[in-house]
């Protein structure tokens, strides 16, 4: 959704109604998870995607017809083996499908949580998808404010509560309520959908990887900061678009900024001077993931270096280094996707190995410590 909402915000200011189909649920091998979307707006324009292709024929037959309806449609997509034809997935899953015509006279909701998005501010987006509640209708909640109604006051109250709860924990997915919000009935299926500030990345030393590596997490959804004591190297034109650059010593600039369970950080520097400052910091942080780039020798060094900094066994032990994944990688940016490929294994509980050599589902959901 948050890839797609550019071109949804665009239709919006503009008055264009536009169908928007979310998933809700999923099951077993589905190929996107729920708050994936896909958007037909004027002109047939087509944004998203909601199966990498499976039934997106069949979603753009329906958007088009709510948006003439005006009213909103639940439906669920599945494989099918008696008609080669059929629309369906062919991997095997399934998945529900939220379908619902937005426009700025009906859906005021829309257009708060979309500027909440555009500006990294938290908001939870709370769909009715099933029940006596009118299908389709929708509540913006943010932690102070909220925007839209459900149909119902007490629904409101309750999914409002709930959703501020889910915030904080970056949440999606059904709850279940009943018609005045009652919590032990289940008459009303709503979707709840969090978008929390896109998580951090910070790279740790401007060199020919640091670019690479930046890019690649910029592509990957990540707010990229890259931070270097040697101002010639910090140079703002060796980085992508949409990349910060700092120019400070790496410990003091980490102390300075706020660290939270979904920060990733690549340490590239492999310089002593500065790494061993800058981990004695960083493996106290709550972050996800600590990349260190250097040699086995050099990685052993380190740690020497850190157990005499008063470091113990565990904190060392989320040191991930070398860093990335075994891929034979040689160039910056090859090395940049076994980076890459590592913190989305930590991120999803993969574990690596070819998937050829694996079994059992493919999408794995995601782990309850992640």
């Amino acid at each position: 959704m948050r890839e797609i909402l550019p071109a949804l915000s665009r239709w919006y200011a503009a008055g264009q109604p536009f169908g928007l189909a979310t998933v809700v649920a999923v099951s077993r091998s589905a190929p996107r998870g729920p708050g994936a979307a896909m958007a037909v707006g004027p002109d047939d324009e087509v944004v998203g995607s909601v199966s990498g292709g499976c039934v997106e024929g069949a979603v753009f037959e329906l958007a088009k017809e709510v948006v003439e309806t005006g009213r909103a449609q639940l439906r669920t997509f599945g494989y099918s083996d008696e008609d080669a034809f059929a629309v369906g997935l062919t991997c095997g899953g399934e998945i529900t499908l939220l379908v619902r015509p937005v426009t700025p006279a009906h859906d005021a909701a829309f257009g708060e949580a979309a500027a909440s998005v555009a500006a990294h501010r938290p908001v939870v987006v709370a769909t009715v998808t099933d029940g006596p509640a009118p299908r389709g209708a929708a509540l913006a909640v943010r932690p102070d404010t909220v925007s839209g109604s459900l149909g119902a006051s007490g629904l409101d109250a309750a999914v409002t509560a709930d959703a501020r709860g889910e915030l904080a924990q970056g949440a999606t997915g059904l709850r279940h309520y009943g018609p005045d919000g009652e919590r032990r009935e289940d008459d009303v299926t709503v979707f709840l959908q969090s978008f929390a500030p896109p998580p951090r990345m910070l790279v740790f030393g401007a060199i020919d990887f640091a670019a690479a590596v930046a890019r690649i997490g910029v592509f990957l959804g990540y707010r990229v900061t890259v931070c270097d004591a040697r101002p010639v190297f910090a140079d703002p034109r060796r980085f992508p678009d949409g990349a910060e650059v700092v120019v400070d010593w790496p410990h003091r600039y980490l102390r300075a900024t706020e660290i939270d369970g979904r920060t990733v950080m690549c340490v590239l520097t492999h310089d002593p001077k500065f790494d061993v400052p800058l981990l004695e910091v960083a493996l106290r942080t709550p972050a996800a993931y600590i990349g260190v780039m250097g040699s086995r020798r050099t990685h052993e060094d380190r740690l020497a270096r850190l157990r005499e900094a008063g470091l113990d066994g565990t904190e060392l032990a989320r040191l991930r280094s070398p860093i990335g994944l075994d891929l034979g990688a040689r160039t910056p940016e090859e090395v940049a996707v076994s980076i890459a490929a590592e913190i989305v294994a930590l991120r999803w509980g993969g574990t690596g190995s070819p998937l050829a050599e694996t079994s059992g589902a493919i999408h794995r959901p995601r782990p309850a410590t992640g």
